[in-house]
C-alpha cells in the first residue's frame, strides 16, 4: 500500500469515529431503528427462546480455523438465503436526534450499512439495519426473528470479495432496556449484528423494541 493511499485509509477511519458514534448511541440507551407500520394482521416472526446468543459459541470456521480480518470495504449487497433476502445496501450515519438511520421506507427491500462501526469484515461489529414492513407490506428484513443459529449472512463488498457470517444468537429487546454493549461492543474478532423493528406494537410509539442477529465471520470468498 502505498502511502497516499495508506493515508487515505486512515482518514476513513477517522471519519468513522467507530467508539465515539457508538458511545453515543449507549449512552442515549436508544435501539436502532423506530419506524415500521406494524398495520398487518400478521405480525413478523419473533425469535424463539433457543435462538438466543450464546458468547460461549467457538470462534472461527466449523474447522476451527480463525479468519484473518479483512481491510476496510464499503458493502454493497446482503443476503441472507433462509428468509430470501437479497437486497443492495447503502451507507446510513445518525439522524438529527441521535438514532442510527434506516433506508427511506419507500423501498422495501433496501438494507443500510451504519457508517459509525466497522465495514462487514473488518475487525470489530458491523452494524446492518432495515425496516421490518412499510405502509404497502414486508420490507427486507420482516423475516429477520424466523432465523435460527446456523443460519448464513453473506455480504458481498465493493473490493470484490464477500464476507459470510454465521447467526449464532437472535434475540429481541425493548428499546427502553436496549442492550447496547452487548450489541454493539467488539468482541476481538470480526462481528456482524442485523437489526429491524419488533416485539409488540401500537399505533401511538411504533414497535416496542428490536429484533438482533448476532453473527461472526466463518468464511471468506
Amino acid at each position: 500500500m502505498s502511502a497516499s493511499e495508506l493515508a487515505e485509509e486512515e482518514e476513513r477511519h477517522r471519519k468513522r469515529a467507530p467508539w465515539g458514534v457508538i458511545a453515543l448511541v449507549l449512552l442515549t440507551g436508544l435501539a436502532l431503528i423506530r419506524n415500521g407500520s406494524g398495520e398487518f394482521d400478521v405480525g413478523p416472526p419473533q425469535p424463539a427462546s433457543a435462538a438466543a446468543s450464546d458468547s460461549r459459541v467457538s470462534r472461527g470456521t466449523s474447522a476451527g480455523q480463525v479468519l484473518r480480518p479483512l481491510p476496510y470495504a464499503v458493502p454493497d449487497r446482503v443476503r441472507i438465503p433462509a428468509i430470501q433476502v437479497d437486497a443492495p445496501m447503502m451507507p446510513v450515519g445518525l439522524d438529527a436526534d441521535g438514532w442510527v438511520g434506516a433506508p427511506p421506507p419507500q423501498d422495501p427491500n433496501l438494507a443500510g450499512w451504519f457508517t459509525g462501526a466497522v465495514s462487514p469484515g473488518e475487525k470489530g461489529t458491523a452494524v446492518v439495519v432495515g425496516h421490518v414492513d412499510n405502509k404497502q407490506g414486508p420490507a427486507v428484513f420482516y423475516g429477520l426473528g424466523a432465523l435460527k443459529k446456523g443460519n448464513k449472512v453473506e455480504i458481498s463488498r465493493q473490493d470484490g470479495k464477500t464476507a459470510e457470517f454465521e447467526i449464532y444468537g437472535i434475540e429481541v429487546f425493548r428499546k427502553d432496556d436496549f442492550p447496547g454493549d452487548r450489541v454493539y461492543a467488539s468482541k476481538g474478532s470480526p462481528e456482524l449484528r442485523v437489526i429491524t423493528c419488533g416485539g409488540g406494537y401500537s399505533r401511538q410509539n411504533g414497535y416496542e423494541g428490536n429484533v438482533v442477529a448476532f453473527a461472526r465471520l466463518t468464511g471468506i470468498r
